[in-house]
């Protein structure tokens, strides 16, 4: 075959179809395995993942996750996970979930919060003095939606790590009232929300983005946080 048909081929392919998973684990990335994490896309490749806090492009403006490259979850949030993904493609196979954030160490998680200690932005970002946060058990994710072939995300009103009340769930019917949020984008995090529900996920209502497993209380009980 020649190459310009096979390049079309490729083209072609669903965005998880097309991506290597070929990059060497790091020792942070080999750690959070031994602590009984997942890697994500092992357990479902069709599900993207674009790591924000990889790139200078999040609410810190600097590189947090040096040598994290994957998204870890505990094993009974990913396969929900791999569930939720399941029913957005029963109920709009041209869609995918893309995974922006999973689980966290500690160590990032004290990065975090130094950027908004002290600011009204710490609503935003859990303390690690008590405790963390769900992220930091590897049972909460950062997700919104793409198209499943070009991988292109789809309009949610704002971006994710919008620190602000456009990004509240509660605020969603007043902000439509007030022109700032379109029809699109809330149907939009209403499909997002209806499948990560289905799925045994709970949306946090000042983050459409965030979603958890478990309640902190269960964390605590049963799980342990990532170091």
């Amino acid at each position: 075959m020649k190459l310009l048909p096979l390049l079309f081929l490729f083209l072609a392919l669903p965005v998880a179809a097309q991506r290597s998973d070929a990059r060497p684990k790091t020792a942070t990335e080999r750690a959070i395995e031994h602590q009984g994490m997942v890697d994500l896309q092992r357990v479902d490749p069709t599900i993207p993942v674009s790591l924000m806090y990889a790139r200078p492009d999040n609410f810190t403006g600097r590189v947090l996750y040096t040598d994290l490259h994957h998204a870890y979850l505990h094993p009974e949030a990913a396969a929900a996970l791999r569930k939720a993904q399941a029913e957005l493609k029963r109920l709009r196979p041209d869609l995918s979930l893309k995974v922006y954030d999973a689980g966290r160490p500690m160590s990032v998680q004290q990065k975090m919060y130094d950027v908004v200690r002290g600011t009204s932005k710490n609503i935003y970002v859990s303390n690690p003095r008590n405790g963390g946060g769900l992220h930091n058990y590897g049972l909460a994710v950062d997700l919104t939606l793409c198209d499943a072939v070009t991988g292109d995300t789809l309009p949610m009103g704002t971006k994710i790590d919008y620190m602000g009340e456009l990004a509240h769930v509660k605020a969603e019917s007043r902000m439509l009232a007030a022109g700032r949020l379109s029809r699109e984008a809330l149907a939009n995090r209403r499909l997002l929300r209806r499948v990560m529900k289905a799925a045994g996920f709970k949306v946090l209502l000042t983050e459409w983005w965030h979603f958890n497993f478990r309640s902190r209380a269960e964390a605590r009980a049963r799980y342990r946080v990532i170091r």
